[in-house]
């Protein structure tokens, strides 16, 4: 971890705003939202995506809207689907972004699934085969920082070739637009903690328990290690979802609508939460941060967001200076 000091930041409802026939969605609820986070001193404010399995507003897009903005949080990801989109076009919006907000862009990034009729669907709308993504997400994010140094570069894998491209402009960050790879300790993949240990400025999770979040960033700090690098350096996120109601019956009701809303099915059952009030979500946070959580982002299950952020910014988040 690069940091001793727990960061903490909020998802912002690009998708939620739609779930209930919000069209078009009200962009100006997630600047308030975005402005108000970092008014409140917290580190950071994060968008998902999906093209068309869980339809959403176009996340880099939003983050070039919020980097006008904001002055000081960082703007990220999670989770971008680089796989989906062809890395030079990729690499000149990230660096774009990256530019309009000063060097606080931060990437994590996921392979994507194809495990539903939806998911499968998304693939072939973007005339991208699903079969081999994990390839194509790698050589994604080689061509994507080779392209941030500044140089004439060159990438030949099996999915793309570029010769001697030059990319203007390049990342305000001097080491590049960090990259916090999905790695998942559920997903018991190899392929993923590699991936991680030689590409990645960290990791992002999603849904592992504390205990299973502990195991993977030692499993991705010991290969990290066999690729020569320092394992102190990398970022480890974790992503969790929470409902602040402190009336349980109703934050576990609205929070599995929601869910069910979101995703189609409330696919992870009890890995979600806490929900019902600042003291569990609280409990949860400081359990991640102590299995070695250096940033913790927190996705509100709610209808009501902004209700949701002022319960956490009053109740919670002071115990995270």
């Amino acid at each position: 971890m690069t940091d001793n000091k727990t960061k903490i930041g909020i998802l912002l409802p690009t998708r939620g705003l739609l779930l209930r026939g919000d069209q078009p969605p009200n962009l100006d609820r997630v600047i308030n939202l975005a402005e108000a986070v970092e008014q409140a001193g917290l580190d950071s404010v994060w968008v998902g995506d999906s093209l068309l399995a869980k339809p959403r507003m176009e996340p880099l897009s939003v983050l070039g809207a919020l980097a006008a903005r904001t002055s000081r949080v960082r703007l990220g990801t999670a989770v971008l689907l680089p796989a989906l989109r062809h890395p030079v076009l990729l690499a000149q919006t990230l660096n774009t972004v990256d530019l309009i907000s000063g060097g606080r862009l931060v990437i994590g990034a996921g392979v994507g699934g194809a495990f539903n009729d939806d998911q499968k669907r998304e693939w072939e709308a973007a005339g991208v085969p699903a079969k081999g993504r994990g390839r194509r997400f790698a050589e994604i994010i080689e061509i994507v920082q080779g392209l941030g140094s500044g140089k004439p570069f060159d990438f030949h894998g099996r999915d793309f070739d570029v010769d001697s491209a030059l990319m203007r402009p390049v990342p305000s960050q001097t080491k590049g637009i960090p990259f916090l790879l999905g790695t998942h300790h559920h997903a018991q993949s190899q392929a993923q903690i590699r991936r991680a240990a030689r590409l990645g400025a960290g990791i992002i999770s999603i849904s592992d328990s504390p205990e299973e979040f502990a195991q993977i960033i030692e499993q991705v700090s010991e290969m990290a290690s066999e690729f020569g690098r320092d394992p102190d350096t990398l970022d480890t996120t974790f992503y969790m979802t929470v409902n602040m109601d402190p009336d349980l019956v109703k934050a576990e009701a609205e929070s599995v609508e929601w869910l069910t809303g979101y995703y189609g099915s409330n696919i992870w059952g009890t890995r979600w939460g806490p929900f019902g009030g600042a003291e569990r979500v609280s409990e949860r946070i400081t359990e991640y941060v102590a299995a070695g959580a250096g940033t913790v982002i927190v996705r509100f299950a709610s209808f009501e967001p902004e209700k949701q952020l002022d319960m956490f910014l009053e109740k919670v988040a002071p115990a995270f200076p």
